[in-house]
């Protein structure tokens, strides 16, 4: 898979072109990445911006309201994830399009009016690619792409994209009225599928943000006929092309709902967090 979702051809000055080269032998970066960051900026679209809707805190404690829609999400970005209105299922958004996963993994394109509760979103351009060779698990993985972030302190977005020979997922299932997370995801769809071509999408965010972000990495997948996916718990592939856009500037939009307003959001929830997110029980043979 590429990473060039366009490819562009056009005549410059050799003025520029030797500016081009000279910026390219002292930051290393490629050419392709100057010119897109370049066109970003003449363009005036926020780069390294990341926009979330609502706090992890908040889901905890079960504010599931849709607060925006997704046509106001694509104001912000074309990459990213979360979920909708009711918890109704995992959100991907991959190229600028937002995919709903539900039961089984089945997914399919949302409209622009669907309401959501809680995103992640950026406008992806790759500051770094590399490349996986192997992972055993989601954990080997992990473990590969921490070396490649700059910092602990960053927030960070990522596109791994591949072959995965075993994907083990979930995707959430509507709550119940005054349903919190951690009694939601007892009734969470969880299944495993082999042989999957596709793309997870993902962000790492750090510890000091947990009242506010999942801390440490969150990946949802999409397969590449966006038919299928969900979020990650697990998975084993190889050749892994990945793709990482760091975040320095971070924009969050609190809910003007009456469910985030009367939400007790003072306590800390990391622990009802980690269980929803790493809760793995219940697991369904292969898709």
């Amino acid at each position: 898979m590429s990473f060039n979702h366009h490819q562009l051809q056009c005549r410059i000055s050799h003025t520029l072109w030797t500016a081009l080269q000279a910026e390219q032998r002292r930051t290393g970066d490629s050419i392709a990445h100057m010119v897109e960051r370049a066109l970003a900026n003449e363009l005036d679209l926020k780069h390294h911006s990341l926009f979330q809707v609502s706090t992890s805190s908040a889901l905890v404690e079960g504010v599931f309201d849709g607060c925006t829609c997704v046509r106001d999400l694509k104001r912000h970005g074309d990459f990213g994830l979360g979920t909708f209105e009711g918890l109704d299922g995992e959100m991907v958004m991959l190229d600028g399009v937002c995919y709903q996963i539900r039961a089984g993994g089945m997914a399919h394109v949302v409209a622009d009016s669907t309401l959501v509760p809680f995103a992640t979103i950026t406008r992806f351009v790759a500051d770094q690619h590399f490349r996986v060779d192997q992972a055993g698990s989601l954990e080997e993985l992990l473990n590969q792409i921490d070396g490649q972030r700059p910092s602990d302190n960053f927030f960070a977005a990522f596109r791994v994209e591949g072959s995965f020979e075993n994907i083990s997922l979930r995707a959430a299932c509507k709550a119940e009225p005054g349903e919190k997370l951690v009694d939601a995801i007892e009734h969470q769809n969880q299944f495993v599928a082999a042989q999957q071509l596709g793309t997870l999408v993902g962000f790492w965010a750090p510890a000091y943000a947990k009242s506010i972000s999942v801390p440490g990495y969150h990946f949802h997948f999409i397969n590449a006929a966006g038919n299928f996916g969900g979020h990650v718990f697990d998975l084993s592939a190889k050749e892994l092309q990945v793709g990482m856009h760091v975040e320095t500037d971070v924009h969050l939009a609190i809910p003007e709902t009456q469910q985030f307003m009367a939400a007790d959001l003072a306590s800390d929830t990391s622990s009802a967090l980690e269980l929803a997110e790493k809760n793995t029980a219940r697991q369904q043979g292969p898709a």
